[in-house]
């Protein structure tokens, strides 16, 4: 069976129909990964008594178990001990699944960020009377995003690209309407690949957001040090 390079370019509408559910739960996982992520690298670094050793085995649990096998235990697994679960969509399965691993991974970003600031400077703001959130919204956190902006930008990328399992427990997302279109017409490396290429063009535009917004960040610290 020959290649039908036609039948490919005609799924591409029929596909990119779904791009914003993906982006609806890549993005939402994310901001909330960002948000578990802060909040475990302050417990880590402050080494928060109870809470430490636990969030320790939750981070490890989420960096060691596979992606997919974390949101089959979410959404088919947990109701079962906790019926109250049972009305939890494959929506928000997906979601929770997403922000909790990578939380656990954005958690190493920030806590490697906050330590790659001189602790001479939140000594120096204390110095000169400004209070702790003064000193941590004025001058700490501005230098945490600059630090943090690449590796949480690369882990969003792959929270998009985590999105193609939702299909897996029943979300309608871009996979799995290149999964029915292939059952249809038995032509499946036209469907994953058109799928696939429509993933490969949302990386590549990331990749430059996300250059553009670090080339931005950076530039009052060029400026700097140019003086």
């Amino acid at each position: 069976m020959k290649f039908d390079f036609e039948y490919m370019l005609s799924l591409f509408p029929e596909i990119i129909k779904f791009l914003p559910i993906v982006l609806y739960i890549g993005t939402l996982s994310f901001l909330l990964a960002i948000v578990i992520g802060f909040v475990f690298s302050i417990i880590i670094k402050n080494k928060v008594k109870i809470l430490y050793p636990i969030l320790k085995v939750i981070i490890s649990y989420s960096r060691g178990v596979p992606t997919l096998i974390q949101i089959f235990i979410l959404y088919f697994g947990v109701p079962q001990i906790f019926p109250s679960f049972s009305s939890m969509n494959a929506i928000t399965a997906v979601i929770i699944a997403l922000s909790l691993r990578n939380g656990a991974y954005l958690s190493e970003v920030f806590r490697s960020a906050f330590l790659a600031v001189d602790k001479e400077q939140y000594e120096a703001c204390l110095s000169v009377n400004m209070t702790k959130w003064q000193a941590l919204r004025t001058v700490i956190l501005p230098q945490v995003v600059r630090i943090s902006i690449p590796p949480a930008g690369n882990y969003y990328i792959m929270i998009i690209k985590d999105t193609s399992l939702a299909f897996t427990i029943g979300v309608i997302d871009m996979m799995a309407r290149a999964k029915l279109e292939a059952a249809v017409s038995y032509k499946f490396l036209e469907a994953y690949l058109m799928v696939g290429i429509i993933y490969w063009m949302i990386s590549i535009v990331l990749s430059f957001l996300q250059s553009k917004l670090e080339h931005a960040v950076e530039k009052p610290y060029r400026k700097e040090e140019l003086k």
